[in-house]
């Protein structure tokens, strides 16, 4: 691979070193005992003021030289002193800016040039693109300061940033990140900005997003036709239609928010309404962090989160006293909080000077779109796919350039857990400990991401959405050939999930062209993208326990009724990167009625209590159905027509809910299971639960659903029988991992998939596993959900074809 460092440069002097040499201030060097070092510095080094960092540390050691971005990272030429060459490159990495990433740093001697100065050099360009592009991150509190202070030039500015903050993922058309390759070239700098980016005392140079009201984004007010420019104008324009509880569409960074008052249940249910949700919950934006204390009762570990520069939405407890509508989360003991992460959403949700009305003191802050369709990201596409949701938009003339929805994480054991990786984290790889070739993985159905990876770096890219529709395949086609592009990798090898039926396997086969492309299994992935986020070497392996709704996979007994497949998702896997053998898994059990089953808990309860030969009468479930369903359901639990077997632990979680009566019809992924969490927490004691073990470690759940039914026959309360479902689940994984770690050796056990987002499952789970002195692996980097699954399939796929000598 070509790098900057296979050609000499003889840097182009850009002009502020130019003035610099004019005025005699640039660095100077002595003359003797001279030395010349070349650094290439790989990682997340452009638009990050890596460049000015170099050049003022130069500077300060008296060192001569160049500093640029190439097409793998960042350049470094320096001259002078042996003793003054060690330190540069010692405080290179550690006292490098807040937002780099440097991966690697490699030292080179080349000849000596007798130069004097030190400069920014030209951006390398026809190189192949391998640095890390940075991701968007929250402005600045020194930038903030400036947009609330009447005396300096900014004030009030929505579009505020500098080197350590602001968008770059979003905004970045190209590599080098150079001005000119961002969306930020369409606004030509001022005289001051001018004068700002080219000072290297300044933390404004060579920031390619900087702007100033004179040479920025302008914003924009419309409503019925009507337009409203000016920052404050069009700001209390938006301020008026949240007070007469209206919906708002702002553009951000990434795309669109519709916004409204999120004490409003008229706004919010509006909402709910308009944008076709059901019950899901929504997200809230709050100001800072004095006002998501007012929501939600914060731990440390959950105000650091809240403040990372990622600013994701923190899932955190419900406060009893919040000033929040009951739509915003119904039934959930958490809210998704999080603090405004622009300038624009700080003045948002500030006072309008002159303006009379209030903001919000939390507004809902949920994804532009219609349910299941991709963010909206253009202005025009925005007037008419949210038309008939929002009553107003706030827009500005900054293109997006890539669509990046929110982040989302919860605490688990106080560490942070992506529940979905997009801003703040797009596109930062994944370091490897293993090679592949250059693999494109398409990801799943739900939750899609995908995962381009080549060498040691596996790109996840943001979060694209559920890929149900044509809109959201056409915005998954769009970003992967963007991160193609951008890095410059070429597949040969595609990754799938094996089910025939999702549109992702479907594209692949499409798109596969020349390259070889690779099935994998759904619960296999899931474990290789935990694996591969914990750096195991390629012969690791692992007890994978792999809990989710659904995935593709063969049937115990053939499946006639499903053609030779089940619904797996309740696994317990052996696995390695390249292979994996089925450890154990839940019994499988009557899925009926496909789709409508998984919307209908109360239909699936009603069909495992018949398989298990439970007396269903008198359960909560039963008194939902009508006669029509419950004959339908016994009659396909008799016959095994439109059944398929299915052994999720996900299903599980709904058929409980629905025995105790939390959730009988869903109208969101995991909605039953979330009650079911949420009914646990409030339980002061546990009643005992107890799954068997059939032949092997076949996990059998009769005793347990016959305890659940015979409890509640005996009135015992939801809460603990909640709490004792999850008690038992935890068991029941501490009771197979034993086995199986005793049969292999193996003291490792992963804990993926959905149901894993089920932040007390995971810590029951994790410390019986601790007790039974088995180590447990939990996911940090990646989503435990569909939303990792594009990693591991790279790994599985990559090093299937690496095991074979075939890429």
């Amino acid at each position: 691979m070509q790098t900057a460092a296979d050609t000499p440069v003889s840097p182009t002097i850009h002009p502020n070193t130019a003035r610099d040499i004019a005025a005699g201030t640039t660095s100077s060097v002595r003359r003797r005992g001279l030395a010349r070092h070349r650094l290439e510095v790989t990682g997340a080094v452009q638009g990050v003021g890596f460049r000015p960092f170099a050049y003022r540390l130069a500077h300060e050691l008296g060192l001569a030289g160049f500093v640029g971005n190439g097409g793998a990272g960042a350049f470094v030429e320096i001259e002078g002193p042996e003793d003054a060459l060690r330190a540069f490159a010692e405080r290179l990495r550690a006292e490098a800016p807040r937002l780099a990433r440097i991966e690697n740093v490699s030292v080179l001697t080349v000849p000596v040039r007798h130069e004097r100065t030190f400069v920014i050099a030209a951006s390398a360009t026809g190189t192949a693109a391998t640095t890390l592009v940075p991701p968007d991150t929250a402005t600045c509190d020194a930038c903030l300061a400036e947009v609330g202070d009447p005396t300096d030039r900014r004030y009030r500015h929505p579009f505020a940033n500098c080197t350590d903050c602001g968008p770059r993922f979003t905004i970045i058309q190209g590599l080098p990140y150079d001005r000119p390759e961002t969306t930020m070239a369409a606004f030509p700098l001022c005289e001051a900005c001018t004068a700002e980016y080219h000072d290297p005392g300044d933390r404004r140079h060579h920031a390619q997003p900087i702007s100033c009201p004179d040479c920025g984004p302008k914003l924009r007010f419309t409503a019925h036709g009507d337009a409203v420019t000016g920052t404050d104008a069009a700001l209390a324009a938006v301020h008026a239609v949240w007070a007469a509880g209206g919906i708002v569409a702002v553009k951000g960074v990434g795309g669109y928010h519709l916004t409204c008052d999120a004490a409003s249940d008229e706004a919010v249910t509006l909402l709910r309404e308009r944008k076709g949700r059901g019950d899901k919950p929504f997200a809230l934006m709050v100001i800072d962090l004095a006002a998501a204390e007012m929501l939600v009762e914060l731990t440390t570990a959950e105000r650091k989160a809240l403040l990372d520069p990622s600013r994701p939405i923190v899932l955190a407890h419900h406060r009893a006293d919040a000033e929040v509508a009951g739509s915003v989360a119904p039934g959930l003991a958490e809210l998704g909080v999080m603090l405004a992460y622009t300038a624009l959403h700080r003045l948002l949700l500030s006072p309008v000077p002159g303006c009379e009305l209030e903001p919000p003191a939390a507004i809902v802050a949920s994804s532009g779109n219609l349910a299941d369709e991709p963010i909206c990201t253009a202005d025009r596409e925005a007037e008419l796919r949210l038309a008939a949701i929002a009553d107003a938009f706030l827009s500005h003339d900054r293109e997006i350039a890539a669509p990046c929805d929110d982040s989302v994480v919860r605490l688990v054991n106080g560490v942070e857990q992506p529940l979905r990786r997009s801003r703040g984290w797009a596109p930062l790889p994944v370091t490897l400990a293993v090679e592949l070739p250059p693999t494109l993985a398409v990801g799943g159905e739900l939750k899609n991401t995908f995962c381009l990876a080549a060498g040691r770096h596996a790109w996840l890219s943001q979060h694209i959405g559920d890929l149900e529709n044509l809109e959201t395949l056409a915005a998954f086609e769009r970003s992967v050939a963007q991160f193609k592009a951008m890095y410059r990798v070429e597949p040969t090898v595609i990754a799938t999930d094996a089910h025939p039926g999702y549109l992702s396997r479907r594209w692949a086969y499409d798109h596969r062209g020349a390259a070889e492309l690779v099935e994998v299994q759904h619960h296999h992935a899931h474990v290789a993208s935990l694996m591969a986020e914990h750096g195991l070497p390629a012969d690791a392996e692992v007890i994978g326990i792999a809990f989710d709704g659904t995935g593709f996979g063969p049937a115990l007994d053939g499946g006639a009724a499903a053609g030779g497949f089940a619904a797996w998702g309740g696994e317990v896997l052996v696995a390695r990167y390249d292979r994996f053998r089925r450890a154990g898994h839940l019994a499988e059990l009557p899925l009926v009625g496909g789709d409508a089953g998984v919307r209908n808990p109360c239909r699936l309860a009603l069909a495992y209590l018949l398989r298990c030969a439970i007396d269903p009468t008198g359960s909560a479930p039963l008194d939902e159905l009508d006669d029509t369903e419950r004959a339908v359901v016994a009659r396909q639990v008799e016959t095994g027509a439109g059944i398929v077997p299915t052994t999720s632990m996900g299903r599980l979680f709904d058929v409980v809910a629905s025995l105790l009566g939390l959730r009988h019809r869903v109208t969101y992924e995991g909605q039953a299971a979330m009650l079911l969490e949420a009914a646990a927490a409030r339980a002061p004691a546990a009643t005992p639960l107890r799954f068997d073990i059939a032949s092997g470690t076949t996990i059998d759940p009769t005793p347990l659903l016959a305890g659940v039914v015979e409890q509640r026959h005996r009135g015992v309360d939801v809460p603990s029988l909640a709490l004792g479902f999850h008690e038992a689940v935890a068991d029941i994984v501490g009771r197979v991992a034993t086995e199986v770690a005793a049969e292999t050796g193996i003291e490792l056990v992963g804990l993926t998939g959905g149901v894993f987002q089920n932040a007390l499952l995971s810590t029951l789970c994790r410390a019986r596993l601790e007790r039974e002195g088995l180590r447990a692996l939990e996911h940090r980097l990646v989503p435990p959900n569909d939303g990792g699954l594009a990693l591991g399939q790279a790994l599985v796929a990559g090093r299937q074809v690496a095991r074979e000598g075939r890429g």
